[in-house]
Protein backbone atom coordinates (compact mmCIF):
# COMPACT_ATOMS: atom_id res chain seq x y z
CA UNK A 1 0.00 0.00 0.00
CA UNK A 2 1.36 3.26 -0.62
CA UNK A 3 2.51 5.36 1.67
CA UNK A 4 0.94 8.49 1.15
CA UNK A 5 -2.58 7.33 1.15
CA UNK A 6 -1.97 5.24 4.90
CA UNK A 7 -1.03 7.75 5.75
CA UNK A 8 -4.25 9.61 4.74
CA UNK A 9 -6.19 6.95 6.46
CA UNK A 10 -3.86 7.84 9.59
CA UNK A 11 -4.84 11.65 9.21
CA UNK A 12 -8.49 11.10 8.88
CA UNK A 13 -8.70 10.40 12.56
CA UNK A 14 -6.25 13.51 13.94
CA UNK A 15 -7.35 16.30 15.32
CA UNK A 16 -5.34 19.53 14.49
CA UNK A 17 -4.00 19.47 18.20
CA UNK A 18 -2.91 15.72 17.69
CA UNK A 19 -0.91 16.69 14.64
CA UNK A 20 0.67 19.88 17.02
CA UNK A 21 1.90 17.30 19.52
CA UNK A 22 3.27 15.05 16.43
CA UNK A 23 5.61 17.86 14.31
CA UNK A 24 6.40 19.79 17.64
CA UNK A 25 8.09 15.89 19.21
CA UNK A 26 9.20 14.66 16.14
CA UNK A 27 9.20 16.46 13.21
CA UNK A 28 10.67 20.05 14.12
CA UNK A 29 10.97 20.87 10.91
CA UNK A 30 6.97 20.55 9.83
CA UNK A 31 4.19 22.01 10.60
CA UNK A 32 0.37 20.48 11.65
CA UNK A 33 -0.72 21.84 8.72
CA UNK A 34 1.97 20.36 6.96
CA UNK A 35 1.58 17.19 7.96
CA UNK A 36 -2.26 17.47 7.16
CA UNK A 37 -0.88 18.52 3.72
CA UNK A 38 1.22 15.77 3.53
CA UNK A 39 0.58 12.81 5.24
CA UNK A 40 2.77 10.00 4.24
CA UNK A 41 5.28 10.92 6.89
CA UNK A 42 2.75 10.82 9.72
CA UNK A 43 2.75 6.52 10.50
CA UNK A 44 6.61 6.96 10.60
CA UNK A 45 6.79 9.46 13.58
CA UNK A 46 4.67 7.15 15.78
CA UNK A 47 7.45 5.17 15.67
CA UNK A 48 9.58 7.86 17.39
CA UNK A 49 10.09 7.31 20.74
CA UNK A 50 9.69 11.42 21.72
CA UNK A 51 6.13 10.44 20.40
CA UNK A 52 5.81 7.86 22.75
CA UNK A 53 7.38 9.89 25.47
CA UNK A 54 5.29 12.96 24.84
CA UNK A 55 1.97 10.74 24.66
CA UNK A 56 2.86 8.29 27.80
CA UNK A 57 5.05 10.01 29.86
CA UNK A 58 2.29 12.47 30.87
CA UNK A 59 1.09 9.04 32.75
CA UNK A 60 2.80 10.71 35.68
CA UNK A 61 -0.62 12.90 36.22
CA UNK A 62 -3.82 11.88 36.85
CA UNK A 63 -5.67 10.16 34.33
CA UNK A 64 -7.79 12.79 33.54
CA UNK A 65 -5.85 15.54 32.96
CA UNK A 66 -3.13 13.86 31.00
CA UNK A 67 -5.89 13.11 29.10
CA UNK A 68 -7.10 16.56 27.76
CA UNK A 69 -6.11 17.82 24.56
CA UNK A 70 -4.76 13.91 23.47
CA UNK A 71 -7.35 12.21 21.67
CA UNK A 72 -8.12 8.08 21.85
CA UNK A 73 -6.75 7.27 18.34
CA UNK A 74 -2.89 9.26 18.96
CA UNK A 75 -2.59 7.62 22.11
CA UNK A 76 -4.07 4.18 20.81
CA UNK A 77 -1.51 4.47 17.78
CA UNK A 78 1.45 5.32 19.84
CA UNK A 79 0.84 2.24 21.94
CA UNK A 80 -0.02 -0.08 19.00
CA UNK A 81 3.46 1.33 17.23
CA UNK A 82 4.79 0.89 20.34
CA UNK A 83 3.70 -2.66 20.84
CA UNK A 84 4.81 -3.74 17.55
CA UNK A 85 8.61 -2.52 18.18
CA UNK A 86 8.51 -4.76 21.52
CA UNK A 87 6.63 -8.00 20.27
CA UNK A 88 10.08 -7.78 17.61
CA UNK A 89 12.25 -8.21 20.84
CA UNK A 90 9.71 -10.68 23.00
CA UNK A 91 10.86 -13.92 22.37
CA UNK A 92 7.58 -15.47 24.73
CA UNK A 93 4.32 -13.62 26.24
CA UNK A 94 1.72 -14.90 28.75
CA UNK A 95 -1.38 -16.25 27.78
CA UNK A 96 -4.24 -16.25 29.49
CA UNK A 97 -5.89 -19.11 30.32
CA UNK A 98 -7.75 -18.58 33.28
CA UNK A 99 -8.73 -15.94 35.47
CA UNK A 100 -5.92 -15.88 37.69
CA UNK A 101 -3.34 -18.38 35.18
CA UNK A 102 -0.82 -17.48 32.84
CA UNK A 103 1.37 -19.76 30.66
CA UNK A 104 3.98 -18.79 28.29
CA UNK A 105 3.59 -18.69 24.97
CA UNK A 106 6.42 -18.52 22.52
CA UNK A 107 4.95 -16.21 19.62
CA UNK A 108 6.46 -13.29 20.12
CA UNK A 109 7.95 -13.13 16.62
CA UNK A 110 4.61 -14.51 14.89
CA UNK A 111 2.77 -11.60 16.55
CA UNK A 112 5.40 -9.04 15.44
CA UNK A 113 5.23 -10.50 12.04
CA UNK A 114 1.59 -10.18 12.23
CA UNK A 115 1.68 -6.02 13.41
CA UNK A 116 4.20 -5.20 10.69
CA UNK A 117 1.70 -3.79 8.28
CA UNK A 118 0.61 -0.03 8.77
CA UNK A 119 -2.79 -1.43 7.71
CA UNK A 120 -2.78 -3.31 10.67
CA UNK A 121 -1.76 -1.16 13.35
CA UNK A 122 -4.57 1.62 11.28
CA UNK A 123 -6.85 -1.22 11.95
CA UNK A 124 -6.35 -2.06 16.56
CA UNK A 125 -5.87 1.92 16.38
CA UNK A 126 -9.50 2.73 15.01
CA UNK A 127 -10.59 -0.58 16.70
CA UNK A 128 -9.95 0.65 20.05
CA UNK A 129 -10.66 4.26 19.69
CA UNK A 130 -14.31 3.27 18.55
CA UNK A 131 -14.44 1.45 21.79
CA UNK A 132 -13.49 4.91 23.75
CA UNK A 133 -17.57 5.83 23.89
CA UNK A 134 -20.28 2.64 24.02
CA UNK A 135 -23.13 2.89 22.20
CA UNK A 136 -26.01 1.71 23.65
CA UNK A 137 -29.82 2.57 23.33
CA UNK A 138 -33.64 0.24 22.58
CA UNK A 139 -34.79 -0.95 19.68
CA UNK A 140 -38.05 -2.61 18.57
CA UNK A 141 -38.94 -5.72 17.41
CA UNK A 142 -42.13 -7.61 16.51
CA UNK A 143 -42.99 -10.56 17.96
CA UNK A 144 -45.67 -13.17 18.74
CA UNK A 145 -47.17 -10.82 21.50
CA UNK A 146 -47.00 -7.30 19.16
CA UNK A 147 -44.12 -4.57 19.18
CA UNK A 148 -41.46 -4.98 22.10
CA UNK A 149 -38.88 -2.62 23.07
CA UNK A 150 -35.32 -4.12 23.72
CA UNK A 151 -32.14 -2.82 25.27
CA UNK A 152 -28.98 -3.16 22.95
CA UNK A 153 -25.35 -2.11 24.05
CA UNK A 154 -22.18 -2.44 21.55
CA UNK A 155 -20.60 -4.63 24.49
CA UNK A 156 -23.17 -6.92 24.70
CA UNK A 157 -22.95 -9.34 21.70
CA UNK A 158 -25.91 -11.20 22.49
CA UNK A 159 -28.21 -8.07 22.46
CA UNK A 160 -26.05 -6.83 19.29
CA UNK A 161 -26.82 -10.24 17.04
CA UNK A 162 -30.39 -9.96 18.03
CA UNK A 163 -30.57 -6.65 15.73
CA UNK A 164 -28.68 -8.19 12.71
CA UNK A 165 -32.23 -9.27 11.34
CA UNK A 166 -33.29 -5.63 11.83
CA UNK A 167 -31.25 -4.38 9.69
CA UNK A 168 -31.51 -3.69 5.65
CA UNK A 169 -29.56 -6.44 3.57
CA UNK A 170 -27.45 -3.38 2.44
CA UNK A 171 -26.44 -2.64 5.95
CA UNK A 172 -25.20 -5.99 7.35
CA UNK A 173 -22.02 -6.07 6.34
CA UNK A 174 -21.45 -3.17 8.51
CA UNK A 175 -23.37 -4.97 11.49
CA UNK A 176 -21.07 -8.09 11.17
CA UNK A 177 -18.22 -6.22 10.96
CA UNK A 178 -19.23 -4.75 14.53
CA UNK A 179 -20.07 -7.60 16.07
CA UNK A 180 -16.51 -9.05 14.93
CA UNK A 181 -15.29 -6.13 16.56
CA UNK A 182 -17.18 -6.52 19.79
CA UNK A 183 -15.81 -10.47 20.55
CA UNK A 184 -12.46 -9.32 19.54
CA UNK A 185 -12.22 -6.25 22.00
CA UNK A 186 -13.99 -7.90 25.06
CA UNK A 187 -11.65 -11.11 24.31
CA UNK A 188 -8.27 -9.36 23.84
CA UNK A 189 -8.99 -6.03 25.97
CA UNK A 190 -10.96 -7.89 29.02
CA UNK A 191 -10.43 -11.46 28.54
CA UNK A 192 -10.43 -12.04 31.95
CA UNK A 193 -13.62 -10.68 32.29
CA UNK A 194 -14.89 -13.06 28.82
CA UNK A 195 -13.75 -16.38 30.76
CA UNK A 196 -15.00 -15.37 33.88
CA UNK A 197 -18.44 -14.44 32.62
CA UNK A 198 -18.64 -17.09 29.83
CA UNK A 199 -21.93 -17.15 28.08
CA UNK A 200 -24.60 -19.36 29.47
CA UNK A 201 -26.15 -22.09 27.56
CA UNK A 202 -29.28 -20.37 25.96
CA UNK A 203 -26.87 -16.94 25.09
CA UNK A 204 -23.68 -19.18 22.93
CA UNK A 205 -27.12 -21.08 21.00
CA UNK A 206 -28.27 -17.45 20.11
CA UNK A 207 -25.02 -16.33 19.50
CA UNK A 208 -24.04 -19.42 16.96
CA UNK A 209 -27.50 -19.15 15.17
CA UNK A 210 -27.03 -15.50 14.30
CA UNK A 211 -23.39 -16.57 12.96
CA UNK A 212 -25.60 -18.90 10.96
CA UNK A 213 -23.49 -21.65 12.11
CA UNK A 214 -24.74 -25.76 11.18
CA UNK A 215 -26.88 -27.13 13.83
CA UNK A 216 -24.31 -29.75 14.25
CA UNK A 217 -21.55 -28.36 15.20
CA UNK A 218 -23.46 -25.58 17.56
CA UNK A 219 -22.94 -27.97 20.51
CA UNK A 220 -19.25 -28.71 20.39
CA UNK A 221 -19.00 -24.69 20.29
CA UNK A 222 -21.12 -24.22 22.94
CA UNK A 223 -19.00 -25.98 25.28
CA UNK A 224 -15.82 -24.82 24.37
CA UNK A 225 -14.09 -22.12 26.64
CA UNK A 226 -15.50 -18.63 26.43
CA UNK A 227 -12.19 -17.03 24.41
CA UNK A 228 -12.38 -20.29 21.36
CA UNK A 229 -15.73 -19.47 21.36
CA UNK A 230 -15.39 -15.51 20.65
CA UNK A 231 -12.27 -16.49 18.42
CA UNK A 232 -14.85 -18.66 16.35
CA UNK A 233 -17.41 -16.25 15.97
CA UNK A 234 -15.50 -13.25 15.48
CA UNK A 235 -13.52 -15.16 12.45
CA UNK A 236 -17.10 -15.92 11.14
CA UNK A 237 -18.18 -12.56 11.44
CA UNK A 238 -15.42 -10.86 10.30
CA UNK A 239 -15.39 -13.14 7.08
CA UNK A 240 -19.09 -12.80 6.39
CA UNK A 241 -18.21 -8.71 6.69
CA UNK A 242 -15.69 -8.65 3.91
CA UNK A 243 -17.52 -11.84 1.84
CA UNK A 244 -20.68 -9.37 1.84
CA UNK A 245 -19.47 -5.96 0.95
CA UNK A 246 -20.13 -4.82 -2.12
CA UNK A 247 -17.06 -2.68 -2.74
CA UNK A 248 -13.83 -3.95 -1.70
CA UNK A 249 -11.64 -1.09 0.39
CA UNK A 250 -8.13 -1.15 2.66
CA UNK A 251 -10.18 -1.91 6.43
CA UNK A 252 -12.02 -4.72 4.41
CA UNK A 253 -8.42 -5.85 3.21
CA UNK A 254 -7.23 -6.02 6.74
CA UNK A 255 -10.78 -7.30 8.03
CA UNK A 256 -10.15 -10.43 5.92
CA UNK A 257 -6.79 -11.05 6.62
CA UNK A 258 -7.48 -10.57 10.48
CA UNK A 259 -11.04 -13.47 10.23
CA UNK A 260 -8.05 -15.54 8.87
CA UNK A 261 -5.43 -14.77 11.62
CA UNK A 262 -8.00 -13.76 14.63
CA UNK A 263 -6.22 -15.59 17.61
CA UNK A 264 -3.10 -13.55 16.50
CA UNK A 265 -5.37 -10.44 16.29
CA UNK A 266 -6.99 -11.40 20.09
CA UNK A 267 -2.99 -11.96 21.31
CA UNK A 268 -1.70 -8.59 20.37
CA UNK A 269 -5.07 -6.86 21.78
CA UNK A 270 -3.83 -8.91 25.02
CA UNK A 271 -0.60 -7.51 24.54
CA UNK A 272 -1.21 -3.91 24.15
CA UNK A 273 -3.73 -3.49 26.81
CA UNK A 274 -1.78 -5.33 29.51
CA UNK A 275 1.72 -3.23 29.20
CA UNK A 276 0.21 0.01 27.87
CA UNK A 277 -3.39 0.73 28.57
CA UNK A 278 -4.00 -0.49 32.01
CA UNK A 279 -1.07 0.55 33.76
CA UNK A 280 -1.86 4.41 31.83
CA UNK A 281 -4.62 4.61 34.56
CA UNK A 282 -7.15 2.11 33.27
CA UNK A 283 -9.17 4.65 32.45
CA UNK A 284 -9.71 4.34 28.66
CA UNK A 285 -12.29 1.24 29.21
CA UNK A 286 -13.79 -0.04 32.09
CA UNK A 287 -15.14 -3.90 32.46
CA UNK A 288 -18.89 -4.58 31.02
CA UNK A 289 -21.36 -4.83 33.24
CA UNK A 290 -19.38 -2.27 35.66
Amino acid sequence: MASGHIGELYADNLTDADLELLAEAAAPTLTAAELRHEPAAIPGLFDRPEVFDAVFGRTQEPHDRWLVGVSPFLAFTTAVHRSAADLSHTSYLTERTGARERVPVFDGPELASFLEPLARRLFFAELLASFARVASGRYVVRTARGLRSRRYSELDPVRLAGLVDTVPPAERPGAYRRLGDVVLFLAGVFPDYTTRHALGPIDAARLLRAAGIAREDRDALAAAPAIDLFEHLGARWYRQASQLAPLRTVRLEVIAEVAESFRQARRVLNFVADRYLFPAGGGWFTPPGT
